[in-house]
């Protein structure tokens, strides 16, 4: 018999069933319609048809029995996979340390550093969900202001107070609208969780007494002979009544449990962010050992280049460079690279002193190009990166950075780190990338990609990403995250054929190779306005590999010194 609890389920089902029989029919017709290829961000636009970087091209005419060299990429994300079937033979290795010995036998500080390192770790455990840094600024600065008047307030404290009231604002603001996001998915979650449950019985007793899988039409043919089944008959045709084709019931069910799933996944996001990311209790720090005060500190952390929740930084990775040469899995852009691995972003907000050890660490340790797919709001401790990224500069370092995936203008919003510097200048070896799609229609820009004229370089290949994730496995992602890399392979491929470029004619390459879009008008991210894809960045451009190439062969440059 059907318990009281599906009673209730099938009444939230009666409403719920054209909602989701339109989305179960868009998805459907979505998947008819899209036929990208899964490497599509490797092919050509004019031969191939979609918006890649032509790295496809480059290869197969420019670069074909080319000499190259093999390039260092560090990857400052939230750890990698190195054992990863596509990923094993392309991770670098520290010659000069001795692994599992205890002993830092290349006396840079860090013992056993032997794939990398990891400063969100100690010896006890690693980070993994952390707070926002808006949230750790609430929490420094509300004691001092949040009684206090603004009359009354300090002439010498009048600029941290007009920074305070912009971190009361964006903290009560975002964590109110995570809330609200969380309550609703939950609600949804729920529902069509016990929906799928219930819908789940109802097929397999109906196909069960008829002894064959049921299907829209054939749902009409059965006359039931209990309660029981008349009421299972009467949800599966009130249900399936809004889908116009003739489908299987299991079919029409593994459709809803991708929907569940999906929510699932925005239960576990805003529910990460209501209960570490805006929580005001929460610290993890302690299990890294280091003092977070002591912006100074350089040699904490551990060797865990993994790290508990790897999927982020192994997929980067794969972008920049999945073995090309071994017919499995994917296929990266860069065909003779090492991959760096330097955990400094947990699930949450990096720290500032992190990012800025991971810099100088990869610096240090020989890496020539430094992938950042990673940003915040507020960067209180700014001084630190950008001395870092001088640093690297000085070590003839490229530094590649998402743009962030807030739909924002950072001409005017603030995405932290940048190559502006807090005492004027900015840097001459980063640039900040944004995401597009694989279709040159209005739809070119990621919708959430952030965006900016004076601020992003140029977009690069940011959806439906297909690279490697954890566990010899392979997912679709999306996001400046992804478009970074993407930029940086291609780098890294120009670098690795043309290895005496220093960073800075390393990025002017790519910056005027780009490829242009002449009278493109892509919607706005954020917005549903209509604006010149060249409006929204300063190159006004999409990254391109063998255009990169082409214009590679004419510098001249100096040999480097070994």
């Amino acid at each position: 018999m059907m318990t009281r609890k599906a009673g209730v389920v099938v009444a939230a089902i009666m409403t719920l069933s054209a909602h989701w029989a339109a989305a179960f029919q868009a998805e459907n017709q979505q998947e008819d319609t899209i036929t990208t290829p899964s490497d599509w961000f490797l092919r050509d636009p004019q031969d191939d048809h979609v918006q890649g970087v032509s790295a496809e091209k480059a290869y197969n005419t420019l670069l074909k029995g080319k000499p190259s060299k093999t390039v260092l990429v560090a990857v400052i994300d939230s750890g990698i996979d190195i054992d990863h079937e596509d990923l094993k033979d392309i991770i670098w290795t520290n010659e000069d340390e001795i692994p599992g010995n205890g002993i830092d036998d290349d006396k840079n500080g860090y013992i056993d550093d032997v794939h990398g390192w990891n400063f969100i770790g100690g010896k006890n455990g690693n980070v993994d969900q952390d707070t926002y840094e808006v949230t750790r600024e609430y929490k420094r600065l509300k004691p001092k202001y949040e009684n206090i008047e603004e009359a009354k307030v300090g002439k010498k404290d009048k600029a941290e107070y007009e920074y305070w009231k912009r971190v009361k604002f964006k903290y009560e603001r975002d964590f109110k609208a995570n809330k609200d996001q969380y309550d609703e998915y939950n609600g949804q979650y729920t529902m069509y969780a016990s929906a799928m449950e219930n819908l789940s019985f109802c097929d397999s007793i109906l196909s069960r007494s008829v002894g064959k899988p049921l299907s829209k039409s054939t749902l009409t043919t059965i006359n039931p002979t209990s309660d029981t089944l008349r009421q299972a008959k009467a949800i599966l045709t009130e249900v399936l009544g809004s889908i116009d084709e003739d489908i299987l019931v299991s079919e029409f069910l593994e459709g809803l449990q991708r929907y569940v799933d999906m929510l699932k996944e925005a239960v576990d996001h805003f529910g990460t962010a209501v209960n570490y990311g805006y929580n005001l209790d929460f610290n993890a720090r302690t299990v890294v050992g280091d003092d977070p005060k002591n912006m100074t500190e350089k040699n904490y952390g551990n060797n865990d280049v993994a790290g508990p929740d790897p999927k982020h930084g192994t997929h980067v990775a794969g972008i920049i460079g999945a073995n090309r040469k071994n017919n499995i899995g994917v296929r990266g852009i860069a065909d003779n690279v090492r991959i760096m691995s330097v955990r400094a972003v947990p699930n949450g907000d990096e720290r500032d002193k992190d990012v800025a050890n991971a810099i100088i660490y990869a610096a240090d340790n020989g890496a020539k190009i430094i992938n950042m797919s990673f940003g915040k709001a507020f960067s209180p401790n700014k001084e630190l990166v950008d001395k870092a990224v001088k640093y690297a500069e000085s070590k003839g370092v490229l530094l590649v950075h998402a743009a962030g995936n807030d739909g924002d203008n950072t001409d005017v919003e603030s995405n932290f780190p940048n190559r502006k510097y807090l005492k004027g200048g900015e840097a001459k070896n980063w640039l900040e990338i944004g995401a597009s799609s694989f279709g040159a229609d209005s739809n070119f820009v990621g919708s959430f990609s952030n965006y900016g004229k004076k601020t992003v370089d140029l977009f690069s290949p940011g959806v439906q990403i297909y690279s490697t994730t954890p566990h010899n496995t392979y997912e679709n992602l999306q996001g400046t995250s992804m478009a970074s890399p993407a930029a940086a392979g291609v780098a890294a491929v120009v670098l690795s054929y043309f290895p005496d470029l220093t960073a800075a004619q390393l990025k002017d390459i790519l910056r005027q190779s780009t490829r242009k879009f002449d009278g493109l008008k892509v919607i706005k991210p954020g917005t549903h306005d209509e604006v010149p894809f060249s409006d929204l960045s300063n190159t006004g451009g999409l990254v391109n590999a063998y255009e990169a190439v082409r214009l590679a062969a004419t510098i001249k440059t100096q040999p480097k010194s070994k």
